[in-house]
C-alpha cells in the first residue's frame, strides 16, 4: 500500500516551519498514543507509527530535503533502511524510515511524550534510553563533477574525516586486559536524582552524573591508543557511485559511512551533495538538454543534413528543411537525461543560429548581388524626420 504524504499525515503544508511541525506532531502523538487509546490500541499504534515516521523525516533537514526530492520511496523505489540500492549495498538512497517494534524504535522522539505520560513510552525514563544503543552522527560532504559525468553517471572517490572504532580496545575505551565497570555513584544510569525541600513541598531534580559524565561506566585504565575514547580520528577514502541523471545540488547518501554508533548502535550515514560544473555548450532544463547549433546562411536557405554534437561525445545527424529561420528549435527524442525517479528520459532540444558571413570574396559578393536582384530584395528607402 502506498504511503500517505508526510505533510498530509501531520496536517501541515510543505512550507511548514520546524516549530509548526513540532506543534502538529505533539498534538497528533498525544491523540494517537496507545496509552491514551486503550479501547482501540491496535489502530492507534498504526496511526501513532505513521505520525512518528512522518515527523522523524520532516524534522531532519537532510531527510526532509531528500523526501521533497524523491518522496517516501526514494529514487527508483530504493528507499528504506539498509536495502540494496541501484549500485548495491550502501548505494544511492534517499532516506531511511525507522522500523516499529512496540515503542523501542522511536529513539529520542519519545522525550516529547515525557510531559504527557510521565517518563516516555512504557514508563521508561529518558536516562535509560540515553544509555542504550544510539546511532552515530551523520556526516556531510560535497563533490564536484562535470556536466558529462552527471549525464552518464560516474564513480568517484572522496576523502572524509571521521571517528572510527579503536582497533586496540575494539571501542571499549579500556586498556587491553582490563574491563569497563559500572559507575557506583549513579548505579550505571548516568544520572543522579536529588530531592530538595521547597515551600511548595519536595521537588525531585535530575542531573548528569559527574563521576561518569553520563555514560554510566567507569574506565579505570584507559586505552593508550585512544585515551579511553574508544574511537580514533581517521581520513579514509570512500568510493561513491553517482547515478546517471543526477541534478545539481542533489544528494547521494551512503548508509553506514558516518560516525560510529554508541553502545553498540548503528553507524551514521554520509550525505554527499553533488555540484555540477557549467558546460560551455550544453545546459539543462528538467531532464532536457538544451544547446545552440550554428548553421550557415546557405544551410538555412537550402536545407540539408547537419551534425549535432551530443553530451556523450557522439554526433547525431539531423535534416533541417529549407528556409529555416534563426531561432528555430528542433527536438531529438529520448536523448536527454535519464530520470532517477522513473524509467523516463528527457529530450535533446537544439536551437539553430544562422551565421551571417562577415567577409566575402569578390566572387561571393557578386553572386549574392545577383541573387538579391532575382529576388527583388531592394529594401525600401526610409524617410527621415526633421530631426534625422
Amino acid at each position: 500500500m502506498a504511503k500517505r504524504d508526510y505533510y498530509e499525515v501531520l496536517g501541515v503544508n510543505k512550507n511548514a516551519t520546524d516549530e509548526e511541525l513540532k506543534k502538529a506532531y505533539r498534538k497528533l502523538a498525544k491523540k494517537y498514543h496507545p496509552d491514551a487509546n486503550p479501547d482501540n490500541k491496535k489502530e492507534a499504534e498504526a496511526k501513532f507509527k505513521e505520525v512518528n515516521e512522518a515527523y522523524e523525516t520532516l524534522s531532519d533537514p537532510q531527510k526532509r530535503r531528500m523526501y521533497d526530492q524523491f518522496g517516501p520511496d526514494g529514487p527508483q523505489g530504493f528507499g528504506g533502511s539498509g536495502g540494496q540500492g541501484p549500485f548495491g549495498q550502501g548505494g544511492y538512497y534517499s532516506y531511511t524510515s525507522s522500523g516499529f517494534n512496540g515503542f523501542d524504535d522511536f529513539g529520542d522522539l519519545g522525550d516529547i511524550f515525557s510531559s504527557f505520560f510521565g517518563g516516555g513510552f512504557g514508563g521508561r525514563s529518558s536516562s535509560r534510553r540515553q544509555n542504550g544503543p544510539r546511532k552515530g552522527a551523520d556526516l556531510n560532504a560535497t563533490i564536484d563533477i562535470t556536466f558529462e559525468q552527471s549525464f552518464s553517471g560516474v564513480e568517484k572517490e572522496i576523502a572524509i574525516t571521521r571517528n572510527e572504532e579503536c582497533s586496540t580496545c575494539h571501542g571499549t575505551g579500556a586498556k587491553p586486559g582490563t574491563s569497563v565497570t559500572k559507575c557506583t555513584v549513579c548505579n550505571g544510569t548516568g544520572q543522579v536524582k536529588q530531592v530538595q525541600n521547597t515551600i511548595l513541598g519536595q521537588m525531585q531534580t535530575t542531573r548528569t552524573c559527574s563521576a561518569c559524565h553520563g555514560t554510566g561506566e567507569i574506565i579505570k585504565e584507559p586505552c593508550p591508543e585512544c585515551s579511553g575514547r574508544g574511537k580514533v580520528r581517521k581520513q579514509p577514502r570512500i568510493k561513491i557511485k553517482i547515478p546517471a541523471g543526477i541534478d545539481n545540488e542533489q544528494t547521494v547518501v551512503l548508509r553506514g559511512e558516518g560516525e560510529p554508533g554508541e553502545k553498540g548502535g548503528p553507524k551514521g550515514d554520509l550525505y554527499i551533495t553533488v555540484r555540477i560544473k557549467k558546460h560551455s555548450i550544453f545546459t539543462r532544463k528538467g531532464n532536457n538538454v538544451l544547446c545552440d547549433i550554428p548553421i550557415s546562411i546557405t544551410q538555412a536557405t537550402l536545407g540539408g543534413e547537419i551534425e549535432v554534437p551530443m553530451v556523450d561525445g557522439t554526433k547525431e545527424k539531423y535534416k533541417i528543411s529549407e528556409g529555416t529561420q534563426t531561432g528555430t528549435k528542433f527536438t531529438i527524442r529520448n536523448k536527454g537525461f535519464k530520470s532517477i525517479n522513473s524509467n523516463s528520459t528527457g529530450d535533446f532540444i537544439f536551437t539553430v543560429i544562422v551565421q551571417t558571413p562577415k567577409r566575402l570574396s569578390k566572387e561571393q559578393r557578386e553572386l549574392l548581388v545577383q541573387l538579391a536582384k532575382t529576388m527583388n530584395e531592394q529594401p525600401p528607402i526610409k524617410k527621415r524626420g526633421i530631426f534625422g
